[in-house]
Order: C-alpha cells, then structure tokens, then sequence
C-alpha cells in the first residue's frame, strides 16, 4: 500500500518549503523505499532551489544527502533487504554508458534521469519530483536499488547521512581527483560541509602545510580541530599569505570549494608553477573565469573540475565509512546544526551568509 509521510515540498524556483503529507507509491521492480534517519542540507540544494542549479522540476521534495534503513524492497534487487542500514547516493551510475566503461561513474550519462520523473504524489494527486534523485527532506523516499550503498556497522546512520556527499566529495577530491600525497602543500578555500571534509581528508593525505580559508574568522577553531597547520581571512592578500606559508612558491594544491569565478581566480593565484587547482565548488552558468594565454603557458598549473569527488560511491563508501569508524574522520564537529524539517529556511539562509558547517535533519529514525 502507499505510504504517507511529512516532508518539506518546494513549489517553484525560489520558493520556501512548506511542510506537507506526501503519498509515497510501494517501491517498484529494481526500487526500495528507505526510512531517514538524517538528511544533510547541501548547498547543491540551495543551488537547485535559486536555479543556480536550473534542470530541477517543480514542484519537488529536495535533499539527496541522506541515510536510513531499508523499509520495503521491490522485486529484482538482490541484496537489500528491510531492516538494512543504507547511505543514499544521489548519482547512481548505470554501469553501461560511455563514461562508466571508462570507470568514470562519476559522470554516467544516465545518473540524473531519476530526477526527470515523478516518483511521490502530493494528497491532492500532484505529481512530486525528487532533488537529484533522491528526494531525503521527507520522513522516507522511494529511489532505485543502485542509489543506496550499504553502511558498515559501527557507524551512525544519522551522522552517516553526510557522508552520501559532503564527505565522499571532498574525500574523493583530495584521493581521487588531486590525489595529494605526503608532504605536498595545500590550501582550501571554503570551509562549508564539503570544505571541512577537504580539510579533513588532506590531513589525512599527508598534506604539510595545509591552510585553511574562508571569510569568517570565526571558523579558525575548527579549522585547526580538523587539521589546518594555518588560517587565512580571505582578502585581498590571500595569494601573498599563502605564499608566505609556502617558501615564498604557493601550494602545490589548491581546492576551490565555493563555487564562484573569483575563488577559483584566488585559488589560481595562490597556486605554485606547476601546481593543480581542484574545482569542487558548484557554481553559476554566467559567472566565467577569465585567464591570458601567456599565463596558461608560463604557470602549467592544471585546472580541473571534479564531480562528486570523481567518485564511485559503491567502491569508496565503504572505505570513507571505515574512516569514520576508526575515529580518523571527525563527522561530528563538521555539523554544526541539527534541526527539524521546519528550519529548512533558516538552514538555506546560514548557506547563503556563508555561516556555519553543516546543517542536518533529524528524523528521530
């Protein structure tokens, strides 16, 4: 039988969310319905509900960082069954396109098709669509079988939601898309959900020094807790302080996790000759990034984007849980709010002051 559950339900582009009763459909062939237990706010949510981020459809139950338990399996997944503590994972490859032959899940043709279709109702009989597939601001969601990942014991499902892409994104920025090694500089700019997760991973890469940079002064603390050697105010000495922190040459790394053209300028700027800038920040259509020619030749710096970590959820989730676990990834000081569905705007607005960590729903699950 269908499934009634609360949600926060977003109208239309720049909408606040209402909260509402949403008809959930029994999961389907190759489909399961899983309990939350928590949900981050990302600030790809903010982005899809401004139209930073314009391919969402309305109206829609955002959220696609989340964790739970399986409620109810459909037919043909094997593997999953109800009781099983799972991560959500919003870009759920489909193993067959171009991309995922060339192992890079992380940019399957096919991973957001999910977020195109209905997949709840309102009680009115109003179609619903899922934020990036998955649709977490709700008491449960229905997604495909490949949009879960199972969670190891010993981690907290509630605290395990960010892990679906805050900290696989930053983990799998550092490990998989920069691939930082031992005694290499770097720098980090935006100190966000996914920054912190930067931070922390870069600790763990090795990173010396590794300076932390946001334009709150307010979260030096925290950014030395989770291994920042330093801490720079972004201004208008950023390059020349982070090259005083690197023998005068810049950081061998840089990782840009704001999403704005101007970052990723600092980031550029403050960046050694031959030194990688990671994209990880989502940012607008119009805000472009302007370079000289002479400068691409004279600095060979590489520039690169990075999706979801260049991650693959099935394979690096396990590996991030175990992290967590061993107590070398710190999940708990990156949350820095826990709130109910309705302070979902007071959450959005700390995103857009740039204040705070992260923000997580709890259900109570």
């Amino acid at each position: 039988m269908p499934t009634t559950v609360k949600a926060a339900v977003f109208d239309g582009q720049n909408a606040d969310p209402r909260i509402s009763e949403i008809v959930l459909p029994d999961p389907g062939p190759g489909q399961v319905r899983v309990r939350l237990a928590a949900a981050g706010v990302c600030h790809s949510d903010l982005s899809l509900s401004d139209g930073t981020l314009p391919r969402q459809k309305w109206p829609a139950v955002l959220g696609h960082e989340g964790a739970g338990t399986v409620e109810a399996v459909g037919e043909g997944v094997p593997g999953l069954s109800p009781g099983q503590r799972v991560v959500l994972n919003w870009e759920p490859a489909c193993r067959e396109c171009w991309h995922c032959r060339q192992d890079e899940p992380h940019l399957c043709e096919h991973a957001l098709d999910g977020a195109a279709r209905p997949y709840a109702e309102l009680p009115d009989g109003t179609a619903l669509h899922p934020g990036l597939n998955i649709g977490a601001f709700a008491e449960a969601t229905v997604v495909p079988a490949n949009a879960v990942v199972p969670l190891p014991d010993g981690v907290d499902p509630a605290v395990a939601a960010v892990l679906g892409c805050a900290v696989l994104t930053g983990w799998g920025a550092v490990n998989n898309s920069a691939q930082v090694r031992p005694g290499q500089s770097a720098v980090v700019l935006g100190l966000g959900g996914v920054g912190l997760s930067v931070l922390q991973s870069a600790r763990l890469s090795g990173a010396d020094p590794l300076v932390a940079v946001d334009v709150s002064a307010d979260k030096e603390e925290l950014a030395r807790s989770l291994g920042a050697t330093d801490f720079v105010v972004a201004d208008d000495d950023l390059t020349k302080s982070v090259r005083a922190l690197t023998e005068g040459r810049g950081a061998d790394h840089a990782f840009e996790v704001v999403g704005s053209a101007k970052v990723v300028r600092a980031a550029w700027n403050a960046t050694r000759r031959g030194g990688t800038v990671t994209v990880v920040g989502v940012g607008s259509i119009g805000d472009e990034v302007s370079f000289n020619a002479l400068e691409l030749f004279h600095q060979a710096r590489t520039l690169r984007g990075c999706v979801y970590g260049s991650s693959d959820p099935e394979r690096d989730i396990p590996v991030v849980a175990e992290l967590v676990r061993s107590g070398e990834l710190r999940l708990n000081t990156m949350i820095t709010d826990e709130i109910d569905l309705e302070s979902l705007p007071e959450a959005f607005e700390r995103m857009r002051r740039g204040r705070g960590g992260r923000s997580l729903v709890r259900f109570g699950a």
